[in-house]
């Protein structure tokens, strides 16, 4: 197959028609692989060229149609990757090699596994995959990352020369509960009172809670919890990712995938989360607070997305990067992955080895979380 190929600046050269219908094809697609989603995090500029995420995405097309395309930047950093490679750029640095710029393949901030190489057949994807790699190797950069794919795309880069890093996150299963009780009754009793006493001290606080969907989310909505958002970053010392344009485009975009979670006290609002879903999967993704309140964050970025969960029969509840407090709350360990591949073969060979030795302490890591399951035996 003759491909037409391209190196994509903006999503706009593709088109969101063009670009939905292919994602429609993936069977490891989510709401942050839209355009909706991507093009917010461009337009917006907290993904751009100025905030070191270059987009260099990979097309091919087949006449006019799209056939493939990878989400692909030029990186000047590891910020916002949350598979953390700075030990690997440090040791660039101590032997006078430069580690940036790099090729990165990842939803920006988003911590979320889901479709990378998106193809509308196998021999388009494999197709992709020769691209990318005939792509770094022209590039000269030190490096390509591929953050988060599915386990089969992870497999596929795996024969194509990437080296493969294993990960672990925690994600609640819904096993069909009527109700929030009856999700605590399935835990251990020590889990369940802990639970409750949190709970409890939120409900002591006089705080009360709003659930809004994104449809109903009004621009005073998304202001407030940009608010809450940046004061979390004030408080640790850091910048946030992301602006104000980017959550009032997707509210304006995509707001059937959006619920904002508002916690309240005498009239005022004082904290919110924000939260993405499909109608099988919830993702747990920001939240901040104007007020310290004890177990706030609990009940605002967990509990209550767990009760929207049970009532909307969403299966998934996909809590966010690490987080093994998470566990105590019904979460369990799921694995995920990366794929790697460095230009320097010195390097390269350090790097395997050490993938080597990690992955034996992540699935170490795995078993020993097994060991401590929160729900009755």
């Amino acid at each position: 197959m003759n491909y037409r190929t391209g190196i994509v600046s903006s999503l706009s050269d593709i088109g969101e028609s063009a670009w939905s219908e292919l994602l429609a094809l993936q069977a490891e697609a989510n709401p942050f692989l839209s355009y909706a989603f991507l093009h917010a995090m461009h337009e917006s500029g907290s993904a751009s060229a100025d905030t070191g995420w270059q987009p260099q995405y990979l097309a091919l097309w087949d006449g006019e149609a799209l056939a493939a395309a990878l989400p692909l930047y030029v990186k000047a950093h590891s910020y916002g990757e949350y598979v953390f490679d700075w030990a690997w750029a440090d040791a660039y640095q101590r032997n006078g090699l430069e580690y940036y710029p790099k090729l990165l393949s990842a939803i920006p901030f988003t911590p979320v596994s889901g479709s990378r190489l998106l193809a509308r057949d196998d021999t388009a994807r494999a197709a992709l995959v020769d691209l990318l790699c005939a792509q770094q190797e022209a590039t000269g950069l030190s490096s390509t990352h591929i953050l988060y794919p599915p386990e089969a795309q992870a497999a596929q880069l795996q024969e194509a020369g990437f080296m493969l890093r294993s990960g672990v996150q925690f994600h609640w299963l819904n096993n069909g509960y009527a109700d929030f009780e009856q999700f605590l009754s399935t835990l251990e009793h020590k889990k369940r009172k802990n639970i409750r006493a949190e709970r409890r001290k939120v409900r002591e606080a006089g705080v009360t809670m709003r659930q809004v969907r994104g449809v109903d989310a009004t621009e005073a909505d998304w202001r407030f919890f940009h608010r809450c958002y940046s004061n979390t970053y004030a408080e640790h010392r850091s910048s946030p990712y992301l602006n104000l344009n980017f959550f009032l485009h997707i509210g304006a975009s995509m707001p059937q995938n959006i619920l904002l979670i508002v916690a309240e006290r005498d009239g005022m609002a004082i904290a919110s989360s924000l939260l993405i879903h499909t109608a099988d999967t919830l993702y747990g993704r920001y939240w901040g607070a104007m007020e310290h309140v004890p177990c706030l964050h609990f009940e605002t970025a967990y509990y209550q997305p767990l009760e929207f969960c049970i009532a909307e029969g969403i299966a998934t509840f996909e809590g966010g990067a690490q987080g093994e407090h998470k566990m105590a709350r019904g979460f369990l360990p799921q694995k995920t992955w990366s794929a790697h591949w460095l230009a320097h073969p010195a390097f390269s060979d350090a790097i395997e080895r050490f993938l080597e030795r990690e992955s034996g302490g992540i699935e170490a890591y795995i078993d020993e979380l097994n060991e401590r399951n929160p729900f009755k035996v």
